[in-house]
């Protein structure tokens, strides 16, 4: 195999297929790219079995074949060389030059035979969104999956396809996040739970251009995103999602109108005084056109005022204030609605057209020193 191609196109290749490149594996094939050079094109792949990338770059192909790279290898010395054309050339023993003007490595590569390709999918059962579209709901709902595997279910997020409608749905089992997403066609209904690292993987390659798009396929295990020149194949997560209609309700005692930046920067500057461990709520009390935020900590303590909008009862609630952060940081409205019903049940900050909702889960500060 002989190619050659700019170091800014095998760098970005590298760099997106990477990302399915596993940290820990017995199997040391799974460890490293492949890259297969045809009259096609340079294609590069990489695959942990779960997640799978592929992605063409352009170059010249001199010689056809393939060979299997240590990905972390192949990566250092691809960010390293200058700046040119780049020349990759293997012999029948599977070493490999890499060459870019005076700067020579030779490493020694794996059968490309031995490579486990990307499963095929039949692309038919499939939806169509921007890019920017794809990447905003990844940031807006991708928080509040859990980060451990307890509970498979709660590592994915949930797509609701009904109609013109895409309903993402995560939660950790504190919190729940959904966002509605109007899509360009109608399609049948359909519910798959996408693991988060595939989303978290996708959102970082994807341009988050508007005016590009991105095909995502289902069948009945595995979600393909197609887009610019890169496929990402992920096995689904298996399982029935939780049923969140029955947590969510539009009762409420209390609505709060307020501006979400003077929040934010307000528990925010609240943090400051707990360390990181430790589990002080923000208490807020809503009165008359103000609403008061207090945090206690063995640093010290902290109390601010915010003008509010108020209709309802006065009320005193705890909540974990990172947890009230992260879901106001993804908010892109000027002006927020929060609403509550008592101390003990969740608290819901939604728009007018439920297009975000995000419910938090309250802290019982009486018993928290």
């Amino acid at each position: 195999m002989k190619l050659v191609c700019s170091k800014s196109n095998l760098l970005n290749g590298v760099q997106i297929v990477s990302k399915a490149v596993p940290n820990k594996t017995t199997m040391s094939i799974l460890e490293c790219i492949l890259v297969d050079a045809t009259e096609n094109g340079i294609r590069l792949t990489a695959n942990d079995m779960e997640l799978g990338i592929e992605t063409l770059i352009k170059g010249d192909v001199i010689e056809e074949g393939k060979i299997a790279l240590d990905a972390k290898i192949l990566l250092d010395i691809v960010r390293k060389l200058p700046d040119n054309d780049v020349i990759i050339e293997t012999d029948s023993s599977f070493k490999t030059n890499i060459t870019c003007e005076k700067a020579k490595f030779t490493i020694i590569g794996k059968s490309g035979e031995d490579f486990s390709y990307l499963p095929s999918i039949e692309r038919i059962d499939s939806i169509m969104l921007s890019q920017f579209t794809l990447k905003e709901v990844v940031r807006q709902t991708i928080f509040s999956i859990a980060d451990n595997d307890n509970n498979k279910l709660m590592t994915g997020e949930l797509f609701d396809i009904n109609g013109n409608e895409l309903k993402v749905v995560s939660l950790d089992g504190h919190r729940i996040s959904i966002r509605k997403i109007d899509l360009k066609n109608s399609y049948p209904s359909r519910k798959v739970v996408v693991p988060g690292k595939t989303l978290n993987e996708v959102s970082k390659i994807v341009s988050g251009d508007a005016d590009k798009d991105v095909s995502i396929f289902f069948t009945g295990k595995h979600i393909v995103f197609e887009f610019d020149n890169t496929t990402v194949v992920s096995r689904l997560i298996e399982g029935e999602y939780f049923r969140i209609d029955q947590m969510l309700s539009s009762d409420y005692e209390t609505k709060v109108t307020i501006n979400k930046r003077e929040l934010l920067e307000c528990i925010d500057r609240a943090t400051l005084l707990v360390k990181e461990g430790d589990k002080k709520p923000i208490i807020i009390h809503i009165g008359d056109e103000m609403m008061e935020l207090k945090i206690n900590s063995t640093v010290g303590s902290m109390n601010e005022e915010i003008d509010i909008s108020k209709q309802g009862k006065d009320i005193m609630i705890g909540f974990n204030p990172k947890f009230m952060i992260d879901a106001l940081r993804v908010i892109d409205d000027e002006q927020i609605d929060i609403y509550l019903v008592n101390p003990k049940a969740p608290c819901f900050i939604r728009d007018v057209a439920e297009k975000y909702i995000y419910l938090i889960l309250p802290v019982n500060f009486t018993t928290v020193s």
